[in-house]
């Protein structure tokens, strides 16, 4: 991550979902996940839209069809393989296998979320432990697939889909062909699995055995990118390669409580939270192979060892790859990001500061019924139904410039603020078409109430 960082930029704000699947297809289609309604994780087996989630979200994910960025580069000629995880839809949902999303090449995607064995000798889930009753353990059902040949062997997960993607990569170029490589590793999701490569370097850091396996796993995937960063030098196709490292959620290290300054410090919060430990992830884009003269880079300058401190979003990947391609959207398909390319060029450079919303109407999870809205420096969280998770709040106002660690909640002091922000809010979902938990009665929306003049709790 230190070579790539050192030869593009890093993004300090970079927001994705509080859960994977939402982020998945807003990269896949660069709409916000209150527009395409895959507002939750997707559950491979059964509807998982909570108590009071709407009826109506899309549990199914993307469908063939479907206008997705593998899609539009195909068209135009790139070989679009898919290495690793996928979890764009359940199981047995046309979302289920990338390559009706627009992938030439599948290995490692199906519709889980996370593998059933690191190990090879485990066959990467697919050798399920008996448990009492005769049914199979857990990790029989979330097998990776398309891995057969590493079966029974020593080989750690995070190895073996390297392998694999510079083998399809390698097999591209050889054929004159550009390519759009998704490496998804599914690293650094649970289960908590030494990588046995790296594990002995965390045996002293005094921190559980669970966040060891866990230090060792991000280890794997960051000699990975390295390896596969080296890869494209020998195959002489680094200077033409563009590379977007990112994260699908916040971290999910498992320190601390999920609200707590523990896991992402010093943010607060994690993986499935309204904090910023919950939605905020690393990213960096960079050439592979840094040389302006080429006429790629030309096209899409990125300024080396630079920190970009603007908000940007996931919605930003598909425009911003897009543009780097040279290639237009297709036509009536909305998107809600904007390419990256001006906060790319220079570390000070500048675009229009949007509003960004971070939309979860479901439960349970380490938050529940929650909307996250961003409007300059000012963070507004909303929540649908007032509990624990929130202090009993209905409204949380942050301001990241002077509080970036969320510690002090300013709703009581900010009263008219939080009204605007809440009348914001409600019409910018409503622009985007999102959909609102329910009351009891399962069916009538639950829409955002705007604080009375006196109070903002």
């Amino acid at each position: 991550m230190e070579r790539l960082a050192a030869r593009g930029t890093r993004f300090s704000q970079f927001s994705a979902m509080s859960v994977c699947s939402p982020t998945r297809v807003s990269l896949m289609t660069g709409q916000n996940p209150a527009r395409h309604r895959t507002t939750n994780w997707i559950n491979p087996d059964a509807n998982n839209r909570g108590p009071q989630g709407p009826p109506e979200w899309n549990w199914r994910g993307l469908r063939r069809g479907d206008v997705t960025l593998a899609s539009v580069l195909r068209a135009a000629g790139y070989r679009t393989i898919h290495v690793g995880k996928g979890h764009f839809g359940p199981r047995d949902s046309e979302g289920a296998d990338p390559r009706n999303l627009g992938f030439d090449i599948n290995v490692g995607g199906a519709s889980i979320g996370q593998p059933g064995s690191y190990y090879a000798r485990d066959g990467f889930g697919t050798v399920g432990r008996a448990k009492a009753g005769g049914k199979k353990a857990a990790g029989a059902t979330h097998a990776v697939p398309h891995l057969e040949a590493y079966h029974g062997g020593e080989l750690f997960l995070t190895e073996a889909l390297p392998l694999e993607a510079q083998r399809h990569v390698g097999d591209a170029v050889r054929d004159g062909q550009p390519f759009f490589l998704h490496f998804a590793h599914y690293a650094v999701h649970a289960p908590s699995q030494a990588d046995p490569r790296f594990g002995a370097h965390y045996e002293r850091s005094g921190k559980p055995p669970a966040a060891q396996a866990f230090a060792s796993l991000v280890e794997g995937m960051d000699k990975s990118l390295g390896d596969l960063l080296s890869h494209l030098e020998t195959l002489g196709v680094a200077e033409d390669t563009l590379v977007l490292f990112l994260g699908d959620n916040g971290s999910d290290a498992p320190l601390g409580g999920p609200h707590e300054v523990a896991c992402a410090a010093p943010l607060r919060g994690k993986k499935g939270s309204h904090y910023e430990g919950g939605t905020r992830a690393p990213f960096i884009a960079a050439w592979a192979k840094p040389n302006p003269a080429n006429r790629w880079q030309s096209r899409s300058p990125i300024a080396a060892g630079a920190m970009q401190q603007q908000l940007a979003n996931i919605t930003d990947l598909f425009p911003t790859i897009l543009a780097a391609a040279a290639l237009e959207p297709p036509a009536g398909h909305m998107i809600d990001g904007r390419p990256l390319q001006p906060l790319l060029a220079r570390p000070d450079g500048t675009r229009e500061a949007l509003p960004w919303i971070v939309h979860f109407p479901h439960a349970p999870h380490r938050s529940d019924y929650f909307t996250v809205y961003r409007d300059g420096d000012w963070k507004l969280v909303y929540h649908y139904f007032p509990g624990m998770q929130s202090g009993g709040a209905r409204y949380q106002l942050f301001n990241l410039a002077s509080d970036p660690f969320e510690a002090k909640d300013r709703a009581d002091q900010e009263v008219e603020r939080v009204r605007s922000l809440v009348s914001n809010m409600t019409a910018m979902l409503d622009r985007l078409g999102a959909q609102y938990p329910v009351e009891a009665d399962g069916r009538t929306p639950r829409r955002p109430l705007t604080p009375p003049v006196d109070a903002a709790r």
